[in-house]
């Protein structure tokens, strides 16, 4: 798969969320232009609805794409109410916060009305409770302590310092910090431990700077919030793009652009207030090739072709970083991500999370409280990736499928938490690498076509006979006999295999003629036959499918390996013609040989490749005939390029 083009981002979920709530607790009126539409602000926006803020949506006030929010001056007008946010940490938080100091009383559940609970009431929020307790909040535990649902009532305001654990989420000194003007009085927080995601932090003191609140920062020890400010409206305020969103794109244009081309994301560039913009920043390290503007980023692939592994702390891109493991599967080396723990009390345990669907395409992953570790596999193999109701976990893994062997995300729909067009934009700008895929029986002279065919065209070659005979040999050097089943499968999955400038290589080591006798290819028609073989053996072929393009040849190329190629073509010639071909190659090399003995050979060839249980010779769906009988070589050749030039014309 390939990548180039151009994205818009939607609008950044943390910037959202934040601008809503302060918009709502504001004076004036507020046009947000731009908000994300996603589960998440769309809890934000039902929750502010049902405390009476009002709210207009698109399409019936001035400005396109535009929400207008009635502020309520910090007085909610409803003062009882049972919100449900669902999954929404960026909701659920901040309004714990505001409607704690607020003087109503309120329930808050995760989950949806006559479905409470979900992930939500498994994420912790007791550091927050106990915060907004030190400054006489009212809140009860309905439930587990320290997590969700809660109760809160009218509280009794008292203390003028507060302590936070900075350790958690950044999302409770968030939620804090936005509450605190409600009470009038000047208030100190001090973080209790180092305080992780410092760039939310900026993005919360940015937009309280755009609602004319100030907040007096002492490194990232402590926050003043002075007394006798209020929200007020700043009018018309834009939500810029998702810097995290942008990640996966810049990651796809790293990972699959080459040359002059490259993934672009505009809405979010160097001057963004979000923290996840660094995350080129990464990418520029593992060697990526980056551009960006006021409102635009873009990735390219390294200029040497490959990814390198790095070693980083990413407590100023933790979202983001998510995006990193999975790019590590590109990378030369062992790539660490260190300052991580966010990372378990998100979504999912987004730690474990990773680490276990990173080792089913074949990764080695080592996990701690507050760091992976992983290093690529030889080849990344096809999988199911589970994403836990996780977004991220969604993205991020859209990327193994630059592999090349095919990943199947399960529930993709999780990514409407934040991005649901997310599937869409990713399909716009990537490119599966074209294949031409050439079947066909043995001595057709397939092989000699198809390297032929890429050599012209640029593309990279696999023989996919040669695996199988490459497999036999390998066989024999280990004592692997043929009719071991599991015993040639565990091998094919550990032999390193190389098709490089017409030379073939095993296990680093050149291979020869020995490839092309009689014997070789007997064995290699047995061992083809072996279903566990097969299966061992399908990722390592689908790997060679790299950018500018492929020329696969074999006997299940199209109905098995490739199905999506380019163009199919089942190339054949009589048996008598191909026992000639064979005959004239072998006397070539100055080899033994006698035409009656290949004939009867390549028959029983034949009638074993098409009689096989297990992807048996057949011309494939949608493959069109070449018989190549009346033709040579070079003749073969140019009706495989015509026929490609003819499809690429369209």
């Amino acid at each position: 798969m390939s990548a180039h083009g151009t994205v818009r981002l939607p609008g950044s979920k943390s910037i959202s969320n934040r601008v809503l709530l302060l918009a709502a607790l504001a004076e004036g009126v507020t046009d947000v232009c731009d908000l994300l539409h996603s589960d998440d602000t769309e809890r934000m926006l039902e929750s502010l609805g049902k405390l009476g803020i009002g709210i207009e949506l698109p399409g019936k006030s001035n400005l396109p794409n535009t929400h207008r929010i009635t502020g309520c001056g910090g007085e909610f007008p409803n003062r009882h109410a049972e919100l449900f946010l669902g999954n929404a940490g960026t909701a659920f938080r901040p309004l714990v916060a505001a409607l704690a100091l607020s003087g109503g009383s309120y329930e808050m559940f995760g989950g949806i009305s006559g479905s409470p609970g979900g992930r939500m009431h498994e994420r912790p929020i007791g550091d927050l409770v106990d915060a907004l307790r030190q400054l006489g909040a009212d809140i009860r535990y309905l439930a587990n302590e320290g997590f969700p649902p809660l109760r809160i009532s009218p509280a009794s305001l008292a203390g003028d310092t507060v302590q936070v654990r900075g350790d958690v989420s950044s999302q409770f000194l968030t939620g804090l910090l936005m509450a605190l003007p409600l009470t009038g009085r000047t208030v100190k927080v001090e973080v209790v431990g180092d305080l992780i995601s410092k760039p939310y932090i900026e993005i919360t003191l940015a937009m309280m700077r755009r609602f004319g609140v100030r907040v007096e920062r002492n490194e990232w020890q402590s926050f003043v919030v002075f007394g006798a400010q209020r929200y007020k409206s700043p009018g018309v305020i834009f939500v810029e793009g998702d810097a995290s969103s942008a990640s996966y794109f810049l990651a796809a244009g790293a990972i699959g652009a080459t040359g002059a081309e490259q993934v672009r994301v505009e809405g979010v560039g160097k001057d963004s207030v979000q923290g996840d913009v660094h995350f080129d920043e990464a990418l520029r390290l593992m060697g990526a090739q980056i551009t960006s503007g006021p409102n635009f980023m873009g990735a390219s692939g390294p200029a040497n072709g490959k990814l390198k592994a790095i070693d980083l702390d990413c407590n100023h891109i933790p979202d983001a970083a998510m995006t990193l493991a999975v790019t590590a599967l590109f990378a030369d080396g062992t790539t660490t991500l260190r300052n991580i723990a966010s990372w378990r009390v998100k979504e999912t345990d987004r730690i474990a999370a990773m680490a276990t669907e990173l080792r089913k395409v074949g990764a080695t992953v080592e996990e701690g409280a507050d760091f992976i570790r992983i290093t690529p596999p030889a080849q990344i193999k096809h999988a199911a990736i589970d994403t836990y109701d996780d977004h991220r976990m969604a993205m991020c893994f859209s990327l193994a499928a630059f592999g090349g062997a095919g990943i199947r995300i399960n529930d993709p729909n999780c990514v409407a938490k934040t991005f649901p067009e997310y599937f869409t934009e990713f399909a716009k700008v990537t490119q599966a690498v074209p294949v031409i895929a050439i079947d066909g029986p043995s001595a057709s002279g397939k092989g000699t076509v198809a390297q032929r065919v890429a050599d012209a065209l640029g593309f990279h070659y696999l023989d996919s006979g040669a695996l199988y005979r490459l497999l036999g040999l390998a066989a024999q050097r280990h004592g692997v006999v043929l009719e071991d089943e599991t015993g040639l499968a565990a091998l094919a999955g550990e032999v390193d295999i190389r098709f490089e400038r017409g030379d073939t290589w095993l296990d680093g080591v050149k291979v020869g003629d020995e490839l092309r006798t009689e014997e070789a290819g007997s064995a290699a028609s047995k061992i083809a036959a072996l279903p566990k073989v097969r299966a061992a053996l399908l990722d390592k072929q689908r790997a060679f499918r790299r950018a500018p393009g492929l020329v696969a040849d074999g006997r299940d190329m199209a109905s098995v390996v490739f199905q999506d190629s380019k163009l199919k073509i089942f190339l054949t010639a009589s048996a008598e013609a191909r026992a000639e071909r064979r005959y004239k190659q072998l006397k070539e090399k100055g080899m033994s040989a006698n035409i009656a003995a290949l004939l009867q050979d390549i028959k029983a060839r034949d009638e074993r490749d098409t009689q096989r249980s297990v992807a048996p010779l057949q011309q494939a769906q949608g493959a069109s005939l070449l018989d190549t009988t009346p033709l040579n070589i070079e003749q073969a050749v140019q009706e495989v390029l015509s026929r490609y030039r003819a499809l690429e014309s369209r």
